[in-house]
């Protein structure tokens, strides 16, 4: 949890946008910035899962921090388009080295001790941690750019990125016995189980839908306002979202041993939520938007937790990174349909996704695949 509340406690993520603008980039630059970021994530995501296989998911998240921070580096010292440009592709291989990294790490840590059972309540509990430590860095960010601009932000941002890949150093890893594959190999079977084994490619499918439905998270602000908030009050409602999420994050361990239909049914009830939300269009109704949200989550946590017990063996964190590039895609869809019926079109992609999560869900869940 301070692992994953430190890696978002960074100044510069409530700030980077204003960062552009005051450097003097165009609505196109900022728009390519970001098409790189994405681009460069959606490469190296299965590749990144494969390299924590093949050496170290410790290390890969070690790794990831320090390649963050020097991307920070390059943005406060010389702050630019090119600069920027190399920042976001080294922060995309990064958010690529840990995402499937970490959920790998942490169900083989526990699994080494006899507490695999537990994933649900830590990946929860890790989830809830990224959402609450919003609060004190968007503080932390008002306070350090008062007192030093962007450049006081941007070496606090480095110091934070730095100091979650020292504590990462501290992470226990299970040992795993040697193969003889190497970093191709590793890649090709880690893929090969997660599209052609049939129990096992339903939960990834299942995990990457419902993990593309965070997506919709970029427009909670856009919502506050439309629904006729004051600026000034937009950031503190749009964390009133993220605080219920986040609770739907830290309830996802008891959520787990709820049976399938209930856990389908919180998933359905979340989308009626959104269609409730997008027809009252008042202030009122982002308290919808939250509760929908805060049942997500809850859902999104079983849903990864139930694609952990059904790995088996050594290509975990490439699986995991299989998902990770689903979540990707399927986000692609969340902001199709926002663009054609705004949250009324969300809601439908929710209800959409629901029969494959059922079929997901549905799966025993403690009946591992063995990924070869």
């Amino acid at each position: 949890m301070a692992w994953a509340a430190l890696s978002e406690l960074v100044p510069y993520y409530p700030l980077y946008a204003l960062l552009f603008l005051d450097t003097g980039l165009s609505g196109a630059q900022i728009s390519l910035l970001f098409a790189v970021w994405s681009v460069t994530a959606l490469l190296t995501e299965v590749p990144a899962g494969a390299l924590a296989d093949r050496w170290s998911r410790r290390g890969v998240l070690v790794l990831g921090g320090v390649l963050q921070a020097a991307g920070f580096v390059v943005w406060t010292a010389a702050p630019g388009f090119r600069a920027f440009l190399v920042g976001f592709v080294v922060w995309g291989v990064a958010g690529a080295l840990w995402s499937g990294a970490a959920e790998a790490l942490v169900y083989d840590g526990l699994a080494a001790v006899g507490a695999e059972e537990s994933f649900a309540r830590v990946n929860g509990a890790m989830t809830a941690a990224e959402l609450l430590v919003q609060v004190p860095t968007a503080v932390a960010a008002a306070l350090l750019y008062a007192a030093g601009g962007h450049e006081l932000v941007g070496w606090v941002s480095v110091a934070c990125c730095l100091a979650a890949a020292a504590l990462a150093l501290r992470f226990p890893e299970a040992p795993r016995a040697e193969d003889g594959e190497d970093l191709l190999d590793t890649l090709r079977a880690g893929v090969r189980a997660a599209v052609r084994t049939p129990g096992l490619r339903v939960v990834v499918l299942a995990v990457s839908l419902i993990g593309g439905l965070d997506a919709v998270e970029e427009y909670f602000p856009v919502l506050a306002d439309d629904w006729g908030l004051e600026p000034t009050v937009v950031p503190l409602a749009v964390l009133a979202v993220s605080l219920v999420g986040a609770l739907g994050a830290w309830l996802a361990g008891r959520a787990g041993r709820l049976p399938s239909p209930a856990l389908l049914g919180s998933l359905v009830a979340g989308g009626g939520l959104l269609f409730l939300a997008g027809a009252w269009a008042r202030p009122a109704a982002l308290a919808a938007v939250a509760l929908f949200y805060g049942l997500y989550l809850g859902v999104l946590v079983v849903a990864e937790a139930r694609l952990q017990e059904r790995i088996e063996g050594r290509h975990r964190a490439t699986i995991t990174s299989v998902a990770g590039l689903g979540v990707e895609l399927a986000a692609l869809a969340v902001f199709g349909a926002w663009a054609l019926a705004g949250v009324t079109g969300v809601a439908v992609v929710v209800l959409v996704t629901v029969p494959m999560v059922a079929a997901g869900l549905r799966l025993p869940a403690r009946e591992p695949v063995d990924d070869g």
